[in-house]
């Protein structure tokens, strides 16, 4: 009889593990099921150390930050083609509830597939138009160019600085003159050349363009690149360079003076959020210092303290609203009065600068 019982005890524990081991799986099954989608479409490779690389790092950082409520996706090296439209449509009928495309490059396609799909929700980054769901974001990649001029004014000895260049639009451009007037702000003499590559990421040209700045006198650089290539460069010919979107430091210790770092999970995890709570509305999303999506960081051994404090100081009066990189007086490239003294260019002005400030030097392409 107490081997009948204890054999009927013993089957309900089984019973009841099996069931509850059975539960535990559905309820996982469910969590997994219950799991939203977003994916991201990159220009260039997750690797390239700069743009690509700071968007998957903000990648990464939501999708932990967000605790299993996303699983992420993305693909890379997309070209800003036919393919763009394509990729974006595939990701969209793959039930993404989010997609993020990372590229200016990518907006007709934005705009095309997301009247396609209502039910999606598409982000273009660097973009400007916008529609019941589509929305644009970027970060204020100037205020990183300004911190690190000042400390190219501090640190140059010849008064010259470079830029490696991607293509001639209003973003590249405002980087080219906030470099420029952050360093004039502690260096009065400063005058920028300016090397055009016409691609975003390509380490051969950005390679050349450094290595011919360099040839021209300039001996701090700055990119709007997206690979290490111009702090490799620096390195070899023995002057300065600054990590662009990422820290380069690795890629030549003794050049690199600090970097410009892009935090994008600043807007990626806001976004996400208002998603999965049916609470996202269309907008234009511009993050800088002040919502900690760009920073000076990883100031290298040579850069001088006095540098690196006035640096950090600039950031916390961007950060305070105290201090705009583009305030008055603020002249163009012929000397013509641009700004006056006491104000301060607005969005709308910076969206579509085209134009050089006094003591960049070269024409502007066209």
């Amino acid at each position: 009889m107490k081997e009948k019982n204890a054999f009927k005890t013993g089957f309900k524990k089984l019973v009841g593990r099996t069931m509850a081991s059975g539960a535990m799986s559905i309820l996982a099954l469910t969590n997994v099921q219950a799991q939203d989608k977003a994916a991201f479409v990159y220009i260039g490779p997750t690797s390239d150390h700069g743009w690509t690389y700071s968007h998957d790092q903000g990648r990464i950082k939501t999708e932990k930050a967000l605790a299993g409520k996303y699983k992420t996706s993305y693909i890379e090296n997309v070209p800003e083609t036919a393919d763009a439209e394509r990729v974006i449509r595939n990701l969209a009928q793959q039930g993404n509830k989010v997609i993020f495309a990372t590229s200016f490059g990518y907006m007709n396609a934005m705009e095309k597939v997301s009247k396609q799909f209502p039910n999606t929700v598409f982000m273009h980054a660097t973009g400007y138009k916008q529609g019941k769901n589509l929305g644009v974001y970027d970060v204020r990649t100037y205020e990183g160019a300004y911190m690190l001029g000042v400390v190219a004014g501090h640190k140059t000895k010849k008064n010259v600085l470079g830029v490696v260049a991607s293509f001639p639009i209003p973003e590249v451009v405002r980087n080219i003159n906030a470099y420029t007037l952050g360093a004039q702000s502690v260096n009065p003499k400063i005058k920028t050349k300016v090397i055009w590559v016409n691609s975003w990421f390509n380490p051969g040209k950005e390679r050349d363009a450094a290595l011919a700045l360099i040839a021209q006198g300039a001996d701090v650089l700055m990119q709007n690149t997206d690979s290490p290539a111009v702090v490799q460069a620096a390195e070899q010919k023995g002057v300065y360079a600054f990590g662009w979107d990422s820290d380069m430091s690795k890629f030549g210790p003794k050049a690199h003076l600090a970097a410009s770092v892009l935090h994008w999970e600043k807007i990626y995890s806001p976004v996400m959020t208002q998603v999965s709570n049916k609470t996202w509305k269309p907008s234009s999303m511009w993050y800088g210092v002040k919502q900690k999506a760009v920073d000076i960081e990883s100031f290298g051994p040579s850069v001088p303290a006095a540098a690196k404090t006035k640096a950090l100081s600039v950031r916390d009066a961007i950060q305070k609203g105290s201090l705009h990189p583009f305030a008055g007086p603020i002249y163009k490239q012929d000397g013509a009065l641009l700004l006056a003294k006491g104000k301060s260019l607005d969005d709308a002005a910076l969206s579509k600068m085209n134009y050089y400030v006094k003591g960049v030097e070269g024409a502007l392409p066209k």
